[in-house]
């Protein structure tokens, strides 16, 4: 990613994914259901002219992923009604121009549990810790050293079966996989401009998820609470550069 007018598109699906979340997640209250919510994610998108990025890659069914606890991942928008108490994870990427943009967040819907309240506060903090470690010329490794080490000061487990991804010009770029915990074998580096995710499950205990009947839906084995917060983000000389900020 080198040239100005790169960087602005990718600024424009990030912020378009930002928002659309955003409103997502506002609109989030018992009695809504999941297609409603998908419905409203992709107005949003279509709206400014973009596509939902896994409906275009996978042939996913549904404009974003909403995962209704004890999933936590690529849940498939149907027509349950959510509950007060619930845990949701929504994840919106989408094409605009040419360039993908991904960001996800778990929303708690009142009244939760106040474990469950720290787990979505130490989840986004979670993330901002690997973000932080960001650096161009850095190994990629920080980023999920800096993770573990947060997780483990505050007791929890991450899952190691799921990853963040390079993304751009397609949702899942080089690098394919990389960790959101401390891997020391790995010994790759970040060059300036890589555009990536950086996106922990941080979990009550779960440090792997199992593919659903459906062949999309991920859940932890014990049903264990698990968050995932995610943004998209550029590595320039000064730092890391969020890009899916409303």
């Amino acid at each position: 990613m080198e040239h100005d007018d790169q960087l602005e598109k990718l600024r424009a699906i990030g912020r378009l994914v930002a928002q659309t979340l955003r409103a997502m997640g506002e609109a989030l209250e018992p009695g809504i259901t999941t297609r409603e919510l998908d419905s409203l994610g992709r107005k949003m998108l279509e709206k400014e002219g973009a596509r939902s990025a896994p409906e275009l890659t996978y042939n996913f069914p549904g404009a974003t992923c909403i995962s209704v606890g004890p999933d936590c991942a690529h849940g498939i928008p149907d027509d349950r009604p959510v509950k007060a108490g619930d845990l949701i994870n929504i994840d919106v990427s989408a094409e605009l121009d040419g360039y993908f943009g991904d960001t996800g967040a778990s929303f708690a819907v009142p009244p939760v549990k106040s474990q469950i309240e720290q787990l979505c506060h130490d989840g986004r903090q979670a993330m901002w810790a690997g973000i932080r470690a960001v650096k161009s010329g850095g190994r990629l490794n920080d980023i999920g050293r800096s993770i573990e080490a947060f997780a483990k000061k505050r007791g929890y487990s991450l899952v190691r079966n799921l990853a963040s991804h390079g993304v751009g010009q397609s949702l899942h770029d080089e690098p394919g996989e990389i960790p959101t915990w401390y891997e020391p074998r790995d010994r790759r580096k970040i060059p300036e401009g890589l555009v990536f995710t950086i996106e922990p499950f941080l979990s009550l205990g779960a440090d792997w998820v199992e593919e659903q009947d459906d062949g999309w839906t991920l859940r932890p084995p014990l049903h264990q609470p698990t968050v995932q917060y995610e943004h998209t983000l550029v590595a320039t000389r000064r730092g890391p550069l969020v890009l899916t900020l409303a």
